[in-house]
């Protein structure tokens, strides 16, 4: 008796025996594996049930018939391809327009810029009597601001022949942290020692004992940066020369900075006439306000640097508090008008390194963005010239080589004397001999200045 199909495994196929699969059987109509031969009373499939039943012909594949869908889904289903497809090529674009046009704006600003080779190869010449850096990632640069008449700046004094002086000479010092910066103002008429520099024409200068702002006309930016590192004994990193035409554009650039007068002014060589009180100022009358010197005032260059210090400290305020350092809009007309004007050391002569050094500085609390000038005095040999006071000068510019916290406080609360430090005669504030290790420590003296969080009227 044979046995059933459901209990036995399946006979192995022969290997002279043709393939069975395209047919489900042998090739002369053989029972199949199972040993069953076909039923007569099957029923034929229809092929409309076979399309309901979701199993479609394979003809209807060929044709290209939708599998996943009904034939009239197709045409929306090739308009939303077609749409992505538009939509892919419409935004590739606008990427591809946003970038060059960006490419272009950093271009443009970043060959705004002059580059003083010059100055940075006179330096390296002198490097071995150069001051070492002694606070690692704090930063020192020089701001000079140009007096020339030449060219566009003609407008403002006569033009001797394209000589020129530093009208506002700035040691800014940013803090390791970065998360204060103390400018200090070096009046242009103080008595320095002016090393030997070389001119513009190769000839050698003679040191000597002179006002600060001759280095600048003599020995151009290397000579004020000599000049600057020998009073001071702090490295100078870096430099930027501004002139007039600059400085103005910026202020336009922010949509004026605010001021506050006690009384009118009324300046004709500065070109300046304005009413007493709190107004903003446009970049005409701004540069008139900061160089202005005997219309203003006592007439002392003392007090037009006070005055300067101010305005820059408005200035810093309006474009933090307005947000300029963070809309790119509002951004990059300041960095078009100071790039236009601005001349700088290889080491800032660059678009990214500028960004880098503003980036750095964004995050400064307004009030820790201090302004003072160096202690000084009349000079004894001639009124009309300025001196340092010491031990007061030599202090402060301990603290800034060894990025130490500077005090700043309103001239009204610094008990000064002639010195601007708060402490008594110009002697060491502790009130003890040099030598003496008794005693409470030497506080850390105050001194005179203002910061970029005060209000222009003082209330």
């Amino acid at each position: 008796m044979d046995a059933d199909v459901s209990d036995s495994p399946p006979t192995p196929a022969e290997p002279d025996r043709p393939d069975d699969s395209a047919g489900g059987g042998s090739a002369g109509g053989s029972p199949d594996a199972s040993g069953a031969a076909p039923r007569d009373d099957t029923p034929a499939e229809d092929p409309q049930e076979r399309t309901a039943g979701g199993s479609a012909p394979a003809s209807d594949e060929a044709d290209g018939g939708a599998a996943d869908g009904t034939w009239s889904e197709r045409p929306a289903r090739e308009g939303r391809r077609h749409w992505l497809r538009w939509t892919a090529l419409a935004v590739s674009f606008l990427v591809l327009v946003g970038a060059g046009v960006g490419w272009w704006l950093y271009r443009k600003l970043d060959g705004n810029i002059t580059t003083d080779t010059g100055a940075a190869a006179e330096l390296k010449a002198y490097e071995k009597d150069r001051p070492l850096p002694i606070a690692r990632d704090a930063q020192n640069i020089l701001l000079i601001g140009s007096d020339t008449r030449s060219g566009e700046n003609s407008a403002y004094g006569r033009d001797d022949g394209g000589s020129q002086r530093s009208d506002t000479t700035i040691l800014l010092h940013l803090a390791a942290d970065r998360r204060s910066a103390t400018a200090v103002s070096i009046p242009r008429d103080l008595m320095s020692e002016i090393p030997s520099c070389h001119t513009a024409d190769g000839k050698t200068t003679k040191e000597q004992f002179a006002q600060f702002n001759w280095a600048f006309e003599l020995g151009g930016t290397a000579c004020t940066i000599r000049t600057v590192e020998k009073m001071t004994g702090i490295r100078v990193d870096h430099h930027m020369v501004i002139d007039f035409n600059g400085f103005k554009d910026m202020v336009d650039a922010v949509d004026g900075v605010e001021v506050c007068l006690k009384e009118p002014v009324d300046d004709k060589d500065a070109h300046l006439k304005l009413p007493a009180g709190r107004q903003d100022l446009d970049g005409e009358a701004a540069l008139g306000y900061v160089r202005a010197r005997k219309s203003i005032g006592n007439g002392s260059d003392t007090e037009r640097m006070d005055r300067q210090q101010k305005f820059l400290g408005a200035l810093v305020n309006k474009m933090q508090s307005n947000g300029v350092l963070l809309n790119p809009t509002r951004l990059y007309p300041v960095l078009d008008a100071a790039t236009k004007s601005l001349t700088t050391d290889p080491g800032l002569d660059s678009l990214r390194d500028l960004y880098d050094l503003v980036r750095g500085m964004r995050n400064v609390p307004t009030e820790k963005v201090q302004f003072l000038t160096v202690p000084r005095r009349e000079y004894r040999a001639d009124r009309n010239r300025d001196e340092l006071v010491q031990p007061d000068a030599d202090r402060l510019f301990a603290q800034l080589r060894k990025d130490e916290p500077v005090a700043v406080v309103p001239a009204e609360k610094a008990n000064s004397g002639d010195s601007q430090a708060d402490h008594s005669s110009g002697k060491d504030p502790s009130g003890e001999k040099p030598g003496d290790t008794d005693g409470s420590p030497t506080p850390a003296p105050t001194y005179s200045g203002s910061n970029a969080a005060d209000d222009p009227c003082g209330t």
